[in-house]
């Protein structure tokens, strides 16, 4: 009898999810991004990756460093090292006291090194978190930034002195309300695309929109911001994007706002021009996702997407697809909110938000920070262990 009410329990869970993902987008033609033929697991069905490694990049702490909020991993590998960016505040999010700091691990996650500021900001200007990009033997940071309480949002450039560890500015790269999400990435037509989004606060813009940089050529001083409109009808939209880049054609992944859907659009020159950013048939919490293509072939999205999620933040999972194929077909666990395999924060009430990864010798090391702010913490993945059936 109890295993009797706990099934129906649970299908009443996947079928109220599943009306209410109609709902929010009964009045739109959804755009696939699911396999239609292949069922979502809900949070209790979708598999659990066993052979995952979980380290600690940066813990709030307010009594040791004044950290009272921290957001944004961001990672690369550079010259056999890792580095981990991320937003360090001693007051409140987006305030102008917010600095962007970085931590270096040569361990591959292990352990870390002591944190170095990349900006501090000056006066009424804030510099946050953002993405690196290794290119040519220097690594370069496109870092989020504003003026007072989330103004004129635009991004700043920075490249490292690897002989000093210090960071020497290269200004503002991108205005108009860019904040960079993904790493940049190099297109066919020899420019690179970097996702983000518009924050319209401070000026004359409507919508805080999916949108993405384009460089000119490998300058990575002078970009293109590129906003991609929504779809009519859609309302609020907290557009923060991702892109996943096949020859011209270009696929972007936008968290919706308020609602739990991924938007999706698409572009076939490069960048320049899109679809409008429309509802997908792929749930998604309302937080930052980070997309891809691995080794294998097989497209990927961080975040959290299964059948009954809604808006929260558990389990933290990573939809993949099979290999060459465009659609996500199946949904792995990364980790659950009570976990004994981490040395971070294992509470039945942790929720994850702002996934990163970045693929390293046969291993996907996915960054992420705890809703709560109270850590940002790092999954090592065999990319093996990644496969769709």
């Amino acid at each position: 009898m109890f295993i009797a009410r706990r099934l129906i329990r649970t299908l009443c869970v996947a079928l109220a999810a599943a009306a209410i993902h109609q709902s929010l987008v009964a009045a739109a033609e959804l755009v696939t991004l699911w396999d239609p033929a292949v069922p979502l697991p809900t949070k209790a069905t979708a598999p659990v990756l066993d052979d995952v490694a979980f380290h600690v990049i940066k813990q709030r702490r307010p009594d040791t460093d004044g950290c009272n909020w921290t957001l944004g991993v961001g990672l690369v590998w550079h010259k056999d090292k890792l580095y981990a960016s991320y937003g360090f505040n001693k007051g409140g999010e987006n305030t102008a006291s917010e600095e962007a700091h970085v931590r270096v691990s040569e361990d591959g996650g292990k352990t870390w090194g002591t944190p170095v500021v990349i900006d501090a900001g000056e006066g009424n200007l804030g510099v946050s978190h953002g993405v690196f990009l290794s290119h040519g033997g220097q690594l370069w940071a496109f870092m989020g930034a504003f003026y007072d309480a989330f103004q004129k949002t635009h991004t700043r450039a920075y490249v490292l002195d690897e002989a000093t560890g210090a960071w020497e500015p290269r200004g503002v790269v991108v205005e108009n309300g860019f904040w960079p999400m993904q790493e940049p990435q190099k297109m066919a037509d020899g420019n690179w695309i970097m996702a983000g989004f518009r924050v319209a606060k401070g000026y004359d813009a409507k919508g805080h929109l999916p949108a993405v940089a384009i460089s000119k050529g490998d300058d990575f001083t002078k970009w293109d911001l590129v906003v991609i409109e929504a779809a009519p009808g859609l309302g609020d939209v907290w557009g923060e994007s991702t892109v996943i880049v096949e020859d011209s054609r270009i696929t972007n992944i936008a968290r919706y706002g308020a609602k739990p859907v991924a938007l999706v659009s698409t572009s076939d020159d490069y960048g320049r021009n899109w679809t409008p950013a429309g509802p997908s048939n792929l749930p998604m919490t309302t937080s930052k996702p980070y997309a891809g293509t691995l080794s294998t072939g097989q497209r990927f999205l961080a975040c959290i997407t299964t059948a009954d999620s809604g808006g929260g933040r558990a389990p933290l999972t990573i939809a993949v697809s099979r290999p060459g194929q465009p659609l996500f077909s199946k949904v792995f666990v990364i980790r659950h909110s009570v976990s004994d395999k981490t040395p971070g924060v294992s509470d039945p009430r942790a929720e994850f938000s702002y996934p990163y990864a970045v693929e390293h010798d046969g291993k996907l090391y996915v960054g992420y920070t705890h809703k709560s702010h109270i850590a940002n913490e790092l999954a090592v993945i065999p990319v093996a262990a990644l496969k769709a059936d």
